[in-house]
């Protein structure tokens, strides 16, 4: 607990240097690109028309909601947790110069790329819920949870790029891997499709899958106005707990991580 107080208030006093790293990862993201932040819309705009059209007219399935809102919704999550990783993965191997030569919480690479995703994800917020208006889908009370769900979305992402981050600078073959391991982590969450309805032992194993979890407390409280179910409430306080396990073993490594590169 104490190296955990530690590390949390050395970030504190490097948040300036977070802030301008953030701002540099974001320019260099869209720079020199024609539609800049509409890739953060284009992308999940695409994928839901070609899911919309697998699952309303060749496997129709009811969702409870129009399709289209329900797959965008689970998408825009989605997105931001798997565009932070992408970034993540080599956020410290391709910034060797500074990793090396100087010094300062190397943990700020990780946490800028998922600072950099929460802008992505707010541009595309902002298609989902002109989605919602044309489909007149209608929110409810539970809307005021959203802070605290997408919080927790936050912290398991945050947790994650860590771990990735640090696996592939001791292991150059994680980046080659995460590709296939995201495509198939994101059909074994409920994304465009609900996890719930997989039966036998293969729903059991997937129904361990977090995200899963923290995207249907994402939907629940913005399209079914429901409050998340006990599932979201114990994956909260395991992201929370993973995220210090994270933080902390990424602390005591980053003395090696010069020798790594």
């Amino acid at each position: 607990m104490t190296i955990l107080m530690e590390v949390v208030a050395e970030q504190w006093e490097y948040r300036e240097l977070l802030v301008r790293m953030t701002a540099r990862d974001l320019l260099l993201r869209y720079k020199q690109t024609v539609m800049g932040f509409g890739w953060a819309i284009f992308m999940p705009l695409v994928n839901t028309a070609i899911f919309s059209v697998i699952f309303t007219r060749v496997a129709t399935i009811d969702v409870g909601t129009p399709y289209p809102v329900y797959a965008f919704c689970g998408l825009v999550a989605w997105n931001f947790f798997a565009s932070s990783l992408r970034f993540s993965v080599t956020s410290l191997t391709s910034n060797p110069s500074l990793v090396t030569k100087v010094y300062f919480p190397r943990e700020i690479f990780p946490f800028s790329a998922v600072l950099v995703s929460i802008v992505d994800f707010a541009v595309s917020a902002t298609v989902l819920a002109a989605l919602m208006l044309y489909y007149r889908v209608d929110v409810g009370w539970p809307i005021l949870m959203l802070p605290v769900v997408f919080l927790a979305i936050v912290i398991f992402t945050a947790a994650t790029s860590l771990l990735v981050s640090m696996a592939n600078l001791f292991y150059r073959d994680v980046k080659y891997l995460f590709e296939i391991v995201i495509a198939v982590w994101m059909f074994a969450t409920s994304v465009v499709y609900p996890i719930g309805r997989v039966g036998g032992r293969l729903g059991a194993a997937l129904a361990l899958n977090p995200m899963t979890h923290l995207i249907d407390a994402f939907r629940a409280v913005l399209l079914d106005q429901r409050m998340p179910g006990m599932a979201f409430g114990f994956t909260f306080a395991a992201s929370i707990a993973l995220l210090g396990i994270a933080w902390v073993t990424f602390h005591l490594a980053e003395f090696d991580f010069a020798e790594n590169l």
